[in-house]
This record gives C-alpha cells, structure tokens and sequence, in this order.
C-alpha cells in the first residue's frame, strides 16, 4: 500500500485521553491479556496492581507524547484512493516512527511496533525469495506459507498478521490482513489463490518516514521473544495464553509478549473481567485524567500570555521608543513572538489546547481586536482581510504592573516531541529534530563549453569537457585573445574576429552575428558574454562545508523555491511554497513550523504535474504569509534571491 509516498498532513499532538482510548482498542482487537501485578499485602486483582499492567502495555503499544496525522495514497491498479490516520510516537532513546496505521476502523501495527511488541500478531513463515516478492507490495499466495500446517490458530480470515522469512523466523518484516482462513489449511502444497494481503512492509515509505527527512530503522537480527523455541510455547500449548512482562512497572520500556488465541475450551475474558467488581468502561477509572482547560481558562492565559511578551520587550529594550517593534506588525508576527512564546506549555496535549482557534475568539484577528478594544494596542485591516497592529501601549498599567509567571525550559519533556514545552523554540515553530535549521548553503552556476570552442581551450591547455565559473571561462577567453594577438590596433577594447571566433560564436542567426561579421570586431565583452552564454549551464548546491569537487553538479539553470499568493473561497488569501526539497528542507517539518509561527492551518500535498517517481510537494499556509515563509527559509540558509514570488492577489509578479 505505501510503496508510493503517501500525502501525510501535519503531526498534532494525542491528547493523554485519546492516547488512552485508542491503546484500549489495540488491547481489545488484539486480545492483549492484563494481568494482575503482585504485591506485598495487596489483594493479587486490585485496581492499583491492575493499573500498573494497563500502564506499561499501553505506553508499549503507544507511548505518550504521540501524534496523529492523516494521510491520504493510492491503491491497486485503478489507483483507488486511501485515506486513514498514522499514529507516530517514540520509546525511549529513540526516534519518532510511525508505530500504528489506522485505516477504517482497523487499526495495524508497523514493524517498528512488532519488533517491539513480540507475540502481537500471529506469525506466518515464507522462504527468502518469496519476502523480496513481498516487500516490493506483492501479496503472500498460498504455496508461498512454510512451517505449516498447522497454523497460528488466530490467523482467520480478515485478522492481522505478521510474516517472516525462514532465515529470520523470528523478526517479522512484513504486516498484512489474511483473505482466507489460513489457521483451517491442511495443506499448502498445489493450492491456489491469495492468502495474505501485504499492507506495509519494512522499506516502503511509512516505514522510511521519520522526522527531518532521517531514512527508516533497520530490523534486528533476530529476536527471541518472538523465537517460538526460546520466547513462545510449541503450537498446541501455547495458544490460550498471554504473558506480559510488567517487572519494571509503569517507567520501564514495557514490552508485551502475547500468545495469538484463547483455547477452544476457555472462554475468551471480557474487557472487564480484568478489573474485578466493574461493570462500566475498564481502564479509564485506573488513571487520573489530566485537566481539560476551558474556554474562559484559554483565553485568559492567551490574554496573560500577550501581556506577559509585552512586559518582557519594554524591559528588555527600554532604551528603544519603540522597544525593537517595526510597526506595523502583521498579526501573525504578534501572535508567534508576543504570545506564543510566552504560553505555559509542559505536555504535549497542553500544547494541543492552547490553540488561538480554542480561544472564544476563535482566530487571531478576532484576538487582535480584542486586545484594541481593551486599549492595549491599535490595530488596522488592511487589503485581503488582514488585520496589522499600529502601536502597543507600553506603559499601560496592566503591562507595568505585569507579574511574569514561570515557564517551562526549552528541553521540557513536551518540547523534544514538538509539541509543546513552553520553549522558544517549539513555541515559535522549531522543530528540534529539524537538521536544515542553521545549515550553510552556497549556490554555484557552472557553464560547459560546447564542442565549437575546444580549439580555444586547447591553446590554453585546459580541457573544454570540464565545467568552469564564469570567472574562469573570462580568463580562458582573454587569454586566448592575447595568444593570437586579436586586439585591435586602433581600439583595445575591440577584438578582431578570426576564423574560429567567428564560426564558433557567431554563426549569423541574429541580425547582430551579421553586422558584426560585416565589421569584422566585436567589443571584448561582447564576445565573452555571448561566449558565456553559449555554453550548456550547469549548477551545484554545497552543503555546510561541502566542496565544489564532492558535489554533483546538475545540468540546466539552477532552480528557485516558489512562493504564490493567491484567492480562495472568495476574499480568503492562501500561500504556497514549494520546491525546497532541492535545499534539504523537508516539506513537512517546514509545514509544522508554518502552522504555528503563523497561528494558522497548513496542509502538504504533491505539487500538480510533478512526477510521481521524484514527487514535488506543495506546503499551503492560510493568509498572505510570504514574509513568514522567507524568513523560515533564511534560517535554513536559503538566499532571498533564490526565492521567486507570484503575487496572484494583485494581479502581477513581484
């Protein structure tokens, strides 16, 4: 399903009940047992021990501080579209993966997940050939099932399974949803049809996703809990039970170890069972809920929040009337470096309620206004619904007499995961994980001679395949002029032309070839440009302290990022930008960054026209947000002239 890469729209935080919610539903889809933990005095089925057991499965199934996404990709032959929701999360000491797919209401683990979570899924076996036929999206045929029968009793028609090969019995490479009851098969060998359908696999995009654009994980080698002979009983005896190692509590890495089906003589236990004396929804009463803010709470620590940025630019720049503001200020700068900066985020669901748009004003125009109203500031609309703000009273009494409140440090818990933390740097949009923030790019155009010219190379002895600065094809042409004495007597800036320049240069396509010819001279820099241009262009991008010789050079004129301002739903102003994978930008980390430095909506989608093969992605921010875009690209070392601007609002290119 993702052999193709999927269009994945901005992460946004899990709030800790969803979290919950969604990791219950694995628990019930997967039959995952919760057992009991045993303690001194404590009755073997308390709630307490009980919750201690939900906690680690469920922060082994998806940790906290995760992020949901929807995507959207295409499917079969007749490119049928898909969409659902990818959960990503990490455990500790490693990166953010995409550990879940949810599509419909099925949800299905990643590999990252399995390789995690031994036991999750029943596990079939084909040989070595047949997985490279897997993991390049083919579906697992019948003939194609080893070590069988038997089969794991819970791989029926429609359940979700891992595959592995018979060289790595034990680490599952592939995830996929059986489409015949391969548990009731009494032979393998001579029958026909589909037996598996592969979903995701290790090597196909979601696997390969990961933030900043780093590739994806490599299996182990091999894993014992998943080894039916060191972590699983022999078939026949093992399935009935699950074992959960729960020795490190609530704060240890989890880990689930669990046995694929109940016995045909055991009854499968209810959700509730677990919790012994309960009639209602298990697991939500063994936790404490964290506090959900209301509206009146949200707009009030927005309210302090303004208030807060204001106080610490007047103390921090007092000998500044206008305390470092270049007003007018576009709203959206108000709310990335006055407001958002200065919110008390500490977790990532936190970080998913202090949103302008939870607010009672509901946008940060309607903020703004506000604000204006209560005399704080002036503020103006101006073409395209924009609101800028004129002055800020820097000596009203509720900025003087402002109590600043503690905020959290930049590397907070919630601050690593981009979705809070209450730092600067997660406040304003920067992702952590980001490795394009505060690289050094340098953009260099290359010309190679055409064959015409080789002659003039070869009297300076240098090679006319090789590719040369502009710098060094002038010096290259002086030198050549000299060496034949073409300088005019009369004139040294005009060369006169021989039999070489004037076939290899001017060749009599344009009425200036003619009148030149006829004159027999050309002006020196004339000829050098025109010299120049005739040449095929070529251009390379150095990285940091990459050099000419170890970058390759790409043939054509060096490319520009887009940005496009254009109307939509009627009056509404939205910006565009793409074409920033060529400067190591990865579109969706510079999305994230957008959405919240502009306390607006994005979106990330391919670019109409690119090839599928080497897909172009588009970034889409609400409002007339260029000046927002050009600076998160100036932190990532791109050139304010590589940058090319279609302002469709007005009618004209700027």
């Amino acid at each position: 399903m993702f052999k193709k890469k999927p269009n994945i729209k901005p992460l946004s935080p899990l709030r800790s009940s969803d979290r919950r919610r969604i990791a219950d539903q694995i628990i019930a889809q997967f039959h995952v047992t919760v057992p009991p933990k045993e303690e001194e005095g404590k009755p073997e089925n308390g709630p307490e021990n009980t919750a201690l057991g939900i906690g680690a499965i469920r922060n082994s199934l998806l940790p906290d501080s995760s992020l949901s996404a929807r995507f959207t990709t295409t499917v079969g032959k007749d490119l049928r579209q898909v969409s659902g929701t990818l959960y990503v999360g990490s455990h500790p000491n490693e990166e953010q993966r995409v550990l879940w797919i949810k599509l419909d209401d099925r949800l299905l683990p990643t590999v990252y997940t399995l390789w995690r979570n031994p036991g999750l899924t029943p596990l079939l076996h084909t040989p070595e050939i047949v997985m490279q036929k897997l993991k390049g999206g083919a579906d697992l045929m019948t003939p194609g099932l080893a070590r069988g029968p038997p089969f794991p009793a819970n791989a029926r028609k429609g359940s979700v399974v891992a595959i592995a090969s018979l060289e790595r019995p034990s680490v599952p490479l592939v995830v996929g949803v059986c489409e015949i009851d391969v548990a009731g098969l009494q032979e393998v060998v001579g029958a026909k049809g589909h037996a598996v359908r592969g979903e995701h696999w290790e090597g196909d995009e979601v696997w390969a996703w990961g933030q900043g654009g780093s590739s994806g994980r490599k299996a182990p080698e091999s894993s014992e809990e998943w080894d039916s002979s060191n972590g699983m009983k022999e078939l026949g005896e093992q399935f009935g039970k699950a074992i959960v190692d729960d020795s490190e509590d609530d704060q240890g890495e989890g880990g689930v170890s669990v046995d694929l089906a109940p016995s045909e003589h055991e009854k499968p236990p209810r959700r509730n069972d677990f919790v012994e004396g309960e009639d209602g929804r298990p697991y939500e009463e063994v936790t404490v809920e964290e506090k959900q803010f209301s509206t009146k709470e949200i707009d009030d620590i927005f309210w302090n929040a303004f208030l807060y940025g204001v106080h610490q630019a007047r103390n921090n720049n007092r000998s500044d009337p206008q305390h470092r503001l270049d007003f007018p200020v576009s709203q959206s700068a108000i709310i990335s470096n006055l407001v958002l900066p200065f919110l008390p985020i500490t977790t990532a669901s936190q970080a998913a309620a202090l949103q302008v748009k939870k607010t009672s004003w509901k946008s940060a125009k309607k903020f703004i206004k506000a604000l204006d109203k209560a005399r704080l500031l002036k503020s103006k609309d101006r073409d395209g619904g924009e609101c800028v703000v004129l002055d800020i009273d820097f000596e009203d009494s509720a900025v003087t007499g402002f109590a600043p409140y503690k905020l959290p440090k930049k590397d907070t818990t919630g601050a690593e995961s981009g979705g809070g933390g209450g730092g600067k740097a997660v406040t304003a949009g920067i992702n952590p994980s980001d490795n394009s923030i505060g690289q050094k790019l340098s953009k260099i155009d290359l010309y190679k001679p055409k064959e015409q010219l080789a002659p003039i190379f070869a009297v300076s002895n240098t090679n006319s395949h090789e590719l040369y600065l502009p710098s060094e094809l002038r010096t290259i042409i002086n030198s050549y002029i000299d060496s034949e004495n073409l300088v005019s007597g009369t004139n040294k800036r005009l060369v006169n032309l021989n039999p070489i320049l004037a076939n290899a240069v001017f060749d009599g396509s344009t009425p200036l070839d003619k009148e030149v010819l006829a004159k027999g001279t050309v002006p020196r820099d004339a000829l050098i440009d025109r010299m120049v241009k005739s040449c095929a262009p070529y251009w390379v991008l150095l990285r940091n302290d990459e050099t000419r010789g170890e970058a390759k050079a790409q043939a054509g004129h060096s490319p520009k990022i887009s940005i496009t301002l254009e109307t939509r739903s009627g009056n509404k102003t939205a910006t565009k930008i793409s074409g920033v994978e060529v400067f190591h930008i990865h579109p969706q980390s510079l999305a994230e960054e957008l959405q919240k430095a502009c306390a607006s909506s994005t979106s990330v989608n391919q670019l109409a026209g690119s090839s599928p093969k080497k897909p172009v992605m588009e970034v889409m921010v609400q409002g007339p947000q260029k000046d927002a875009m050009i600076r998160a690209l100036e932190k990532r070392g791109v050139n304010r002239h590589w940058v090319e601007v279609n302002d469709k609002t007005k009618g004209k290119k700027k």
